[in-house]
Parts: structure tokens; sequence; C-alpha cells
């Protein structure tokens, strides 16, 4: 089973996300929103099909990280989410929510097994 396809994002916290957006607004030329920035790409396999990696800033005092007490989260991008939720959860993972399915794709949190947070997305690319 083809588990994770890429990252699909990058999510930390920080003291000033508005400030932080503008920083990589000026210096890096992100194209930021409130919500950070997308990163388009193209399908290695079928570059018909785009694809997008997230780069999203929180603030410091967000719960959204939780239970991890880590600043930062990646996304990885998956290709079956129930498939694999399923198989984790055989394996013992700690699943922390159920899958929910939103306008963007399918997103579930797990721990790895040093207890750091990991959003799982099938995206509906």
């Amino acid at each position: 089973m083809k588990k994770v396809t890429g990252i699909g994002g990058i999510l930390f916290k920080c003291k000033d996300p508005k400030a932080v957006n503008e920083w990589y607004k000026t210096h890096l030329g992100f194209d930021t929103s409130p919500y950070g920035t997308s990163f388009e790409w193209l399908e290695v396999d079928d570059s018909t099909k785009k694809g997008l990696t997230q780069w999203a800033p929180f603030a410091e005092s967000s719960k959204y990280f939780e239970p991890s007490t880590r600043d930062f989260m990646i996304n990885y991008r998956v290709a079956d989410i129930e498939a694999l939720v399923a198989q984790l959860k055989d394996e013992g993972v700690t699943i922390v929510d159920k899958i929910e399915d939103t306008d963007y794709g399918k997103f579930v949190h797990i721990l790895d097994g040093e207890g750091n947070k990991i959003q799982l997305w099938e995206p509906k690319d």
C-alpha cells in the first residue's frame, strides 16, 4: 500500500504570525495570507495534476499542536487515509482524532514514536 506521497505542509508556532508572514513576504517573496502560503507544484507521475504544500505560522499560544509539546507539526500527503489509519491502529500508533472530511480533503492527526503530532492529509487535488 502506498502510504505517504509527499509533504503537505510545514506548520509551526511563533510569537507573532502576522509579523512572520510579513517577514517571509518581504525578504523571501512568499505570497502570504493570514494562513501562511501555499506552494503549487505538479505531480511527477502526471504533470497535469497540481499539488500544494502549505506553509503556516501559528501563534505560540495555539492549542492546535496538542497533545504534543513541540512547536511544529508536519503535514504529510497520503493516498488512502482510511486504509492507512486502519493499518496504523493495528500497529498500535496513537490516533489523536477522527478523520475529518473538508473541502480540501481528509485530515487526521497521529503521534509519532516521540509524541510529535503529525497531520495526515488525503487532498482533493
